[in-house]
């Protein structure tokens, strides 16, 4: 199952700010490069507004970065792309990325990243590490506080819980998470509640993505149904943290379990499914990071588009009349909003 289309989510805004208006604000737009998809769904004016200011964000980025000889060109295609609705193909059997893709990058489904320090400079020190998360994790989870003991019986129900409908829907009923960063924000609650995995991830500057950091735990007999996130420029790597026997999970055409202490790293515009048939909890601590094939003007690039979006969704950005654009004709508004926690949170939580 892909992501549901990006512009979809812009939809929601239109309804939710109509509360809100500002003066009226013309921004130049940057001539976007021609691109074979074009949009074929009228854009509501909320909509218009977003990626509006998207192109009006990016042009500073993209003339900053034109000093070091890094183009935006692959950027300026993916916002074509996710405006336009239309998903990518994938390069190989198995791939099924979404309107939110990058030209160009290396697909594949599982990424060894311990024996590729160039790339991944921090993997090997985290596995070197790994025995602070695991024997913190364990300590929570088999010592909750006096206040979760006298609310739950169920010692590590505290710490878990279903993210949304959503994902009870997708990731299935016993799968679980519990959130040190998401979208690029970290939590400060909860990453009290695990300070020397928090120092310890903060300390190895790993480029984190726009998806976040999580603790998440899969229940016995129960196990996550094939789906792809559909973004190929994020990866995810799973540290094993308690892996029962005959956990499995599959990406693409390939079925792998995780070691304890080790990274499992996988590319989740693959499909993918995981199983845990044993009669205990399996836990990772599941990191998002960028793609090391994009740029670093590229980053700045996704990360100003996703922020925005944040701004968007929770109504920080009031509506503005945007500038009048040609519209396709005949063509209906894109309503759907049951993909909204997919595309903001996305997955590669197994």
């Amino acid at each position: 199952m892909n992501c549901i289309s990006f512009l979809s989510i812009i939809s929601l805004f239109l309804h939710a700010s109509n509360a809100f208006h500002s003066p009226n604000q013309h921004f130049s737009t940057k001539p976007q490069h021609h691109f074979k998809h074009r949009t074929t769904l009228r854009l509501t004016p909320r909509q218009l507004q977003f990626w509006q200011d998207v192109s009006t964000g990016l042009q500073p980025i993209e003339k900053f970065y034109a000093d070091e000889n890094q183009s935006l060109d692959r950027i300026w295609e993916f916002c074509e792309r996710a405006k336009s609705g239309v998903s990518a193909v994938g390069c190989m059997d198995g791939q099924e990325p979404s309107e939110e893709h990058v030209e160009g990058l290396t697909a594949k489904p599982f990424w060894d990243v311990e024996s590729d320090p160039k790339n991944f400079p921090w993997a090997t020190k985290l596995q070197d590490n790994a025995h602070i998360i695991i024997n913190e994790f364990q300590h929570k989870l088999l010592s909750p506080s006096k206040d979760e003991s006298s609310n739950n019986n169920n010692k590590d129900n505290t710490l878990f819980s279903g993210d949304s409908a959503w994902q009870s829907a997708i990731m299935g009923e016993g799968w679980s998470a519990f959130r040190l960063q998401r979208l690029g924000v970290w939590n400060v609650a909860n990453c009290a509640v695990f300070p020397q995995t928090y120092e310890l991830l903060r300390s190895l500057d790993i480029p984190l993505a726009v998806r976040g950091v999580c603790f998440a735990r899969q229940c016995p007999n129960s196990g996550v149904s094939s789906h792809s996130d559909g973004r190929n420029f994020i990866l995810t790597s799973h540290l094993g943290l308690q892996i029962p026997e005959g956990c499995w999970m599959k990406v693409g055409n390939e079925q792998r379990s995780w070691t304890e202490g080790k990274l499992t790293t996988i590319d989740t515009s693959f499909t993918h499914s995981t199983g845990n048939p044993s009669e205990e909890d399996r836990h990772v601590l599941i990191i998002d990071f960028w793609h090391p094939e994009l740029t670093e003007a590229e980053r700045a690039g996704l990360t100003y588009i996703y922020d925005l979006r944040n701004k968007f969704e929770s109504g920080e950005i009031p509506f503005r009349q945007p500038k009048v654009e040609a519209q396709p004709q005949g063509e209906e508004e894109e309503k759907g909003l049951s993909g909204l926690w997919n595309v903001l949170t996305g997955g590669g939580g197994q």
